[in-house]
């Protein structure tokens, strides 16, 4: 990692209604290009804003790129015309990665993971948020899920040569262009373009209405410059396009920080499943700070069962090799933020989950930030949620005592329920 301050500046991005509001922000900005990568939408107010604003932009004659996972993208349904609508604008392209082929099993497990937004070639967001409303809700919102994103400034733009905007755009084009991906439509019927002519003026409609009822995510004045950190050096990571099981690059990085770091080690994860085949990538020898320290979700906070499974066959393993295990308690809300922190130092933020999927088998992609200063900033949230809302797990499974924090409850079905799966899963722990 280098010394001097880089042309790339940073922003963190934690509260989930800001977060949906720099979206917006960066959609409404754009004056040249806009190029997103996503794993999955929902269905619902978040949704609509951004399939509106996008709509609005390219109106605009900004050239608009929307790469989604080919079977979790949910366009499906009530949904099925935003494909249309986006085929048929002039400014909009819209492409899955590996789409859903029955015939094809091998490709099922063959996932677009990443999360991210490149606007003009000047503004670049990665992260672990999903497009859905409980990852831009306002507090209160049952259910919703806390995350973590890097809002990147090419300080220096148009000019690419030395930040980490090249990287990106380079990594997006060859995904976009890879053999996996196709377009969501590749030759429009008649009906097709008046479904899609119709469900334009309909999202011309909503982006309208949306921002009446809505105006608070709308034009609203932000100077990032003003709100970034420096940092020495913003490097993007990114697992390889293949199928079946990829060289694990994110895992390597990460692996090869953590043998690095002399003083200390901070890993947050919605779930740690650190498999067999994860760890022959790790020389255990070569871990040496002393304290490590990994933020994850309890059973009752977790809204995945399944990874929660795998997880729990691991719980006092990590403590007895003596790493320090928080877990938040929710229980109307759970973390699914991603974040490695290495020497107080070097911060991974990104779509990485620690686990063999996000190893092995999904697109992946990180930004890995030499940068105290972001550290220093991202360490007070860190520790707003084990203080407050967590409790350290100790050998036996139980939890150390808190005077604040008590053991949120968790129902019998759902107990016994990831007790059964633990059973199940460790036959499939590759996929989880």
């Amino acid at each position: 990692m280098g010394e001097e301050f880089s042309q790339d500046r940073i922003v963190l991005i934690e509260d989930r209604v800001e977060a949906g509001v720099a979206r917006v922000h960066l959609i409404e900005n754009a004056e040249e290009t806009i190029d997103l990568a996503y794993f999955t939408l929902h269905g619902g107010t978040a949704t609509d804003i951004l399939f509106s604003s996008l709509v609005d932009a390219a109106d605009r004659g900004v050239q608009v790129r929307f790469l989604l996972d080919g079977i979790f993208h949910n366009l499906r349904g009530e949904l099925r015309d935003i494909i249309f609508a986006y085929s048929y604008h002039p400014n909009i392209e819209i492409k899955f990665y590996e789409p859903l082929d029955l015939l094809r099993p091998w490709t099922w497990n063959n996932r677009l993971h990443d999360k991210m937004i490149m606007v003009d070639n000047e503004l670049a967001m990665v992260g672990g948020r999903n497009i859905g409303d409980k990852y831009f809700a306002p507090t209160g919102y049952e259910g919703a899920s806390n995350d973590r994103d890097l809002l990147v400034i090419n300080t220096k733009a148009p000019e690419q040569d030395d930040s980490v905007l090249k990287d990106m755009e380079n990594y997006f084009q060859m995904v976009w262009e890879h053999e996996f991906t196709s377009y969501a439509v590749e030759e429009m019927s008649s009906r097709q373009e008046q479904r899609g002519k119709g469900a334009l003026d309909d999202l011309r409609e909503l982006h309208h209405s949306i921002q009446m009822t809505h105006g608070d995510f709308f034009h609203n004045e932000i100077d990032w410059l003003s709100q970034s950190l420096p940092a020495n050096q913003v490097t993007f990571i990114h697992n390889p396009i293949e199928r079946f099981n990829k060289e694990p690059w994110v895992w390597q990085e990460l692996t090869a920080l953590m043998e690095q770091a002399e003083e200390s080690i901070f890993i947050q994860s919605p779930y740690i499943i650190p498999s067999e085949k994860m760890m022959e990538y790790l020389d255990l020898e070569k871990v040496t700070a002393p304290h490590i320290a990994v933020l994850t979700n309890s059973l009752a906070a977790s809204p995945n069962v399944l990874a929660f499974s795998g997880y729990s066959r691991y719980r006092e393993k990590i403590v007895a090799a003596g790493i320090d295990v928080y877990e938040f308690q929710g229980p109307t809300k759970s973390l699914h933020a991603k974040t490695y922190v290495f020497d107080d130092r070097i911060t991974a933020i990104g779509a990485f989950n620690l686990d063999p999927r996000s190893a092995f088998l999904s697109t992946e992609v990180m930004l890995v930030v030499d940068s105290e200063e972001l550290v220093n900033y991202l360490k007070n949230k860190v520790a707003s949620d084990i203080q407050t809302n967590s409790l350290k797990v100790l050998g036996d499974g139980s939890y150390e005592a808190h005077s604040l924090v008590s053991e949120e409850e968790v129902s019998f079905v759902k107990s016994r329920g990831t007790w059964l799966l633990s059973w199940i899963t460790r036959f499939v722990e590759y996929m989880l």
